[in-house]
């Protein structure tokens, strides 16, 4: 298993706080000689700011290593030079699309983290143009998210509210996609059957890794508890309490 592509939110910091041992697993990792890739559903800011976030909690990601459902709508709008997107995104990742046509008719309808700039006549105007034809694509569809303060409802539900009015099945770039994770270990030069994912949420790391072919790993930090009470939990190949607990972990899962 020469790779490994890693969580963030609830696996490397949560709550606005990195998590004990979490750079020092990170460097373990590194040392090692494994490839790495930081794989995150964060919807709402884009890949450079979540890089400066990191280096706040004292985490040196590149952002070359990482990957967000951002920087997949990127890649696939950059493939559809006639495309017309009604976006429905957060303020602060407005500039990461602005290059795009957004005029009717449209071709194409991305939700993402929305919190700031969801009101009902911009919902209405991403129903309306999914009942004219256009494809909806979904940064990521989460259920919910953790903040300091607590939870969240997250960019799942306005995607699965736009399904059932629209009638319609939305395209999901982030985790649990396959195609995210198979990105993310091309961009490595190696195949998802040669990385350990190793997450927090068993619905979009663990489901992602596993539906890709890759060994699973789930840390009991983050969502952890909460899913294991809803019997979401158990069916990674291993689980270790914490980030910190990984590299001895991988000693026994990577020759």
């Amino acid at each position: 298993m020469p790779a490994v592509l890693l969580d963030l939110e609830g696996t490397l910091f949560a709550k606005g706080e990195p998590l004990p041992g979490a750079a020092e697993a990170v460097d373990a990792l590194r040392a090692r000689g494994l490839g790495l890739r930081f794989l995150t559903n964060i919807d709402s800011r884009p890949p450079v700011r979540v890089a400066e976030e990191l280096a706040g909690y004292g985490l040196d990601v590149p952002v070359a290593e990482l990957f967000t459902p951002v920087s997949a709508a990127r890649e696939l709008f950059a493939g559809l030079p006639d495309a017309s997107v009604f976006t429905l995104v957060s303020t602060g990742l407005r500039g990461e699309f602005a290059h795009l046509a957004t005029t009717a008719p449209y071709t194409h309808v991305l939700v993402g983290d929305c919190q700031d700039t969801l009101d009902y006549s911009t919902l209405d105007g991403a129903f309306r143009a999914l009942r004219d034809g256009a494809d909806l694509v979904a940064l990521q569809r989460g259920r919910y998210f953790r903040r300091d303060d607590g939870d969240h409802v997250d960019t799942g539900a306005v995607v699965a509210g736009l399904e059932y009015a629209a009638g319609v099945e939305a395209t999901v770039l982030g985790k649990p996609s396959t195609d995210f994770f198979a990105l993310a270990a091309r961009s490595l030069g190696v195949e998802v059957a040669d990385c350990v994912v190793v997450g927090d949420d068993a619905t979009t790391d663990i489901e992602g890794g596993l539906a890709a072919g890759a060994v699973t790993v789930q840390v009991r930090t983050g969502k952890y508890a909460a899913q294991h009470a809803e019997g979401l939990t158990g069916r990674a190949r291993a689980e270790v309490d914490s980030i910190a607990d990984l590299p001895a972990l991988l000693a026994t899962l990577v020759p």
